[in-house]
């Protein structure tokens, strides 16, 4: 079986559709989120959508009606705001942040 291609306008998708689709697609990449895991915090906060069915919409495959793609969105959006921060560049009147663990600090 073939991979869709994913820079074409998936059948049955409206270009807004598309657009979040897309949007949603390239969070979960960028977070390293799973389907799965995507779908049980969607049921878990109210989708009635079957796992099935989220995954036939993420492979462009199936049309969710606005609310479910919004939950997915929010699904995704509280998974990701759980992840750990990411370590930032101080600026010149900040405290540089000590490593949290005993490693030292490598050389670039």
């Amino acid at each position: 079986m073939t991979e869709p291609d994913r820079n074409k306008p998936a059948h049955g998708l409206t270009g807004s559709e598309q657009t979040q689709l897309n949007g949603l697609r390239r969070a979960m990449g960028s977070a390293g989120i799973e389907n799965a895991e995507l779908w049980l915090r969607y049921y878990g906060i109210g989708g009635i959508v079957g796992e099935y069915e989220v995954e036939a919409y993420l492979q462009l495959l199936l049309s969710l009606p606005p609310l479910e793609r919004d939950l997915l969105a929010r699904a995704a959006n509280e998974l990701i705001d759980e992840l750990p921060a990411r370590l930032r560049a101080p600026y010149a009147g900040d405290e540089a942040p000590e490593p949290e663990n005993d490693e030292p600090v490598k050389d670039i």
